[in-house]
């Protein structure tokens, strides 16, 4: 498998509301030059996280110990700005399972999908109430559930369904890429290939 099964996941968030998040803010150019996804995670946001001596700002959410989970929450627009799929990878090599905005650039959307991190779309209002759950308990936990596509605030009970292509819903189910996928469905490929007339 490319990656872990994604089902249901409850966790706590990390917050970030901040509108149009860009790819070069996500992984600086810098740090490009890497063609595994191993190791982009050190550098996710980097820019945001350290000052020039690579001390920590202390006032960037990945450095405040009061945020963790597998949840990024982050504001409309996210992943904008080039195509890099390193973005991606920074995300989910950070440990992110999956972000969640009220709007994300298409490619950056794709990308995630491939590589086992899940956009969850919400509308403006229920992105408002999960930053104001955040802010009243760090703690609280959301649940993603993606059979029925679903997002919950578990403290409050409050949900909303998202959209997800039944394609790259089946692949994140089984853990899969595309290579995966059709490695998957190899002998159904053979079989039409025999009984297919050149």
């Amino acid at each position: 498998m490319a990656y872990d099964k994604f089902n249901i996941l409850t966790s706590s968030a990390v917050p970030l509301p901040i509108e149009n998040v860009d790819t070069d803010q996500i992984i600086p150019a810098r740090f490009l030059k890497a063609t595994e996804r191993k190791g982009f995670g050190d550098n996710l946001f980097r820019d945001w996280r350290y000052n020039s001596d690579d001390t920590p700002k202390e006032q960037f959410v990945l450095n405040n110990p009061i945020y963790s989970g597998k949840i990024l929450v982050g504001g409309k627009n996210f992943g904008s700005g080039s195509s890099r799929e390193h973005a991606a990878w920074a995300v989910y090599d950070y440990g992110f399972r999956c972000v969640v905005s009220s709007f994300f650039a298409d490619i950056f959307r794709n990308n995630c999908l491939n590589i086992g991190v899940l956009p969850v779309q919400v509308s403006p209002e229920f992105l408002d109430k999960i930053f104001k759950a955040i802010e009243a308990d760090p703690k609280t936990e959301l649940e993603i559930n993606l059979p029925e596509q679903k997002i919950t605030i578990l403290a409050s009970g409050e949900s909303e369904s998202f959209e997800i292509n039944d394609y790259k819903k089946g692949n994140m189910l089984n853990g899969f890429d595309d290579i995966d996928y059709l490695l998957n469905i190899q002998e159904d490929i053979e079989k039409y290939a025999e009984n297919t007339p050149l």
